[in-house]
């Protein structure tokens, strides 16, 4: 949910130059070779050592030297109990120093700050599945270390249970709350609630085949609802979304109606109906270079604001004409199921839970996509799901709704996905996946897969509930706005930094 922006390029940006734009970036073809993880976490204060006093973050060592540990050497940390889970949180302060310290870490992966908080690693592209594991997991491994000196320790949850606070005080996303606000709730709950695995695969290429970028394309959407529903750990027990097992898709499906659907009519030249659907969805917001960034009331489209931009004469209000770089934030404002930048960024997947939950996701996704047996099989597999999503675009037709709701206890979608795990696991050692993610794989199928369970199903979330539900929110704020970060505003710069921005790939 990364982006910036006050400069502005000079020249004013025509329609046609837009189309083309957007049509010439959204799919780079060529043969799949890499692959990208973007982790989300929830975080929760670790529980104090030794059962003494709560932690306090260490004031930021000096450059290169390492910060000191609560926790004797050698001993790992105390997770976080239900109750810890359930209630505490991490202030806005601490959550900025440890996440500056991270970047003084030797990390492959870009770090940032969600609005509620949550912290996003997205890898660079590896060459292999292998590779993509092996960088990341040592990311975590190194990461992990550093916040545990500041008290704090990462959730793998699709959705928070606790109300959501908007912790970061930036104009993205001050904007994008008064933007979401105007349809519900549900904005800031995915804001500063929810947290995902997102995969990152090559498009594919110009030719048909299992490879091309049509079928790749339409697998993601058809499979995306497997997926969905085979890793769905977001469960609800109260609310719109009590009984469903991935109430973070819930969450998602309840946006603004545009932004967060999968573009129409993308069957027969996804590239021309992205473009079509970037064009033509609302602007979130008109960027300054000062003062708060305009959200548009009328819902102004990005097509709109070009041709309103261009009028004359009186009775118009002169809008500043949008530029280059107005275009390509508005491309970082768009959140579907499967949004191309460049390559295929998979968004439906919620935070798996452990320490290495994630690598399931990651291998059986790229065992589906880039082995072409697997992939050509897994097609046929979920061909016969499209009957199921007709009605309505992805993720508000009923196929993602059962997906997101009923998750591996529908007939349909547990058949489909024993099939898809089964090529997966088969398309592994092909792929040089190595032991240990091949094993993870085993033990994800036969936990999970095969009973037709999924991790919501493991997850004692009643009882979080019951503890969130009696206890004052620990930071005295008011619900879903702004929190003084450790007792005192949250203004400051962008929350990723400079170098951490925009697009790995």
């Amino acid at each position: 949910m990364t982006g910036t922006g006050d400069e502005h390029t000079v020249e004013p940006l025509s329609e046609a130059a837009a189309l083309a734009y957007v049509h010439g970036i959204c799919f780079k073809t060529g043969p799949p070779r890499r692959v990208g993880v973007e982790l989300e976490w929830l975080v929760r204060p670790l529980p104090p050592p030794h059962g003494g006093p709560p932690h306090t973050a260490p004031h930021p060592p000096p450059t290169g030297a390492p910060t000191p540990s609560p926790w004797p050497t050698g001993t790992a940390a105390p997770q976080p109990s239900h109750q810890d889970r359930a209630g505490a949180r991490v202030g806005a302060g601490t959550l900025r120093t440890a996440a500056a310290a991270l970047r003084g870490v030797p990390l492959t992966s870009a770090i940032s700050l969600e609005p509620g908080g949550q912290l996003e690693f997205s890898s660079q592209p590896a060459t292999s599945l292998a590779a993509c594991v092996r960088a990341v997991s040592a990311d975590l491994a190194a990461a992990r270390e550093q916040l545990r000196r500041y008290g704090i320790a990462l959730l793998g949850h699709g959705l928070d249970t606790r109300p959501p606070l908007r912790l970061l005080e930036d104009r993205r996303y001050r904007a994008m709350e008064t933007y979401f606000d105007r349809t519900g709730p549900a904005g800031r709950a995915m804001m500063c609630s929810s947290a995902s695995v997102q995969i990152c695969l090559d498009a594919g290429t110009a030719e048909p085949g299992p490879f091309g970028l049509g079928r790749r394309w339409l697998l993601a959407h058809l499979l995306g609802a497997v997926l969905t529903a085979a890793f769905a750990n977001s469960p609800a027990v109260e609310g719109p979304w009590s009984g469903w097992r991935s109430a973070r898709q819930g969450v998602w499906a309840a946006l603004d109606g545009y932004r967060n659907l999968a573009p129409p009519g993308s069957d027969g030249d996804p590239r021309a109906a992205w473009a079509r659907y970037a064009l033509d969805a609302p602007l979130l917001c008109v960027r300054s270079a000062q003062g708060p960034w305009t959200v548009p009331r009328d819902g102004m489209t990005f097509r709109q604001w070009i041709r309103r931009s261009a009028r004359t004469g009186p009775g118009h209000n002169r809008l500043r004409p949008p530029r280059l770089d107005d275009l390509v934030y508005h491309l970082t404002t768009l959140f579907p199921p499967v949004r191309p930048r460049g390559h295929l960024e998979l968004r439906m997947i919620d935070a798996q839970p452990g320490e290495d939950g994630w690598i399931v996701p990651l291998a059986v996704t790229t065992a589906l996509f880039d082995d072409a047996q697997a992939s050509e099989s897994a097609y046929r597999v979920v061909k016969p799901l499209a009957d199921l999503a007709t009605v309505g675009p992805a993720p508000r037709n009923s196929l993602w709704q059962r997906a997101a709701r009923d998750a591996l206890t529908d007939p349909e979608l547990h058949a489909a996905a024993r099939d898809c795990f089964d090529l997966a696991r088969r398309a592994l050692p092909r792929l040089g996946a190595g032991r240990r993610v091949r094993a993870a794989v085993e033990e994800f199928t036969a936990r999970y897969v095969v009973p037709g369970r999924c991790p919501a199903d493991d997850r004692p979330d009643a009882d979080d509930r019951a503890a969130t539900a009696d206890r004052p929110d620990p930071l005295g704020a008011t619900p879903a706005g702004p929190a003084p970060p450790d007792g005192g505003p949250a203004p400051g710069p962008p929350e990723t930094a400079p170098g951490q921005q925009g697009e790995p790939w």
